[in-house]
């Protein structure tokens, strides 16, 4: 598939999470599953990782071969200053759409040759612009149907 077709993919990622983190009432943000994470956690998660993200998009575009590094998202989920429990999803949602935005913005100023720029990420070794660009066109997606199941109380 050509860049352009995958950048519009992940503008549709974007969309989809934003239309159902927007549509979770209040009092449904803190419905936890027995085994997972509240929409309140996963609107949090999705925020840092696309922060992570953003990084990792630039870098592989201009430092190719370096290092990504990964992180461990369940420790930041459970690290009580950054307040996946209890705060306001706004700001978190205003990252997520910032960030996603300027990242297309820059998608659209690449070529198909692009996909194969590469770096190593830290835990899954090789790593190009086309993994990247599939993880996060999921990422979003994948964490809009957990919310639709937390709000309905469901891992």
């Amino acid at each position: 598939m050509a860049i352009h077709e995958r950048t519009a993919a992940y503008r549709a990622a974007t969309e989809r999470f934003l239309r159902v983190a927007t549509e979770v009432g209040q009092h449904e943000l803190d419905i936890t599953p027995p085994s997972g994470w509240s929409a309140r956690q996963v609107m949090h998660h999705v925020a840092d990782s696309e922060a992570q993200s953003y990084a990792r998009l630039r870098r592989l575009i201009a430092e190719p071969g370096s290092e990504i590094q990964g992180y461990d998202e369940a420790g930041w989920a459970e690290t009580p200053q950054l307040g996946y429990r209890e705060l306001p999803v706004e700001e978190s949602l205003a990252v997520f759409s910032a960030v996603r935005s300027a990242s297309a913005t820059v998608l659209t100023r690449l070529g198909d040759a692009d996909l194969e720029l590469a770096g190593k990420h830290s835990e899954s070794g090789a790593y190009t612009l086309s993994d990247w660009l599939e993880a996060y066109t999921q990422h979003p997606l994948e964490h809009a149907a957990q919310i639709e199941r937390a709000v309905r109380g469901e891992d």
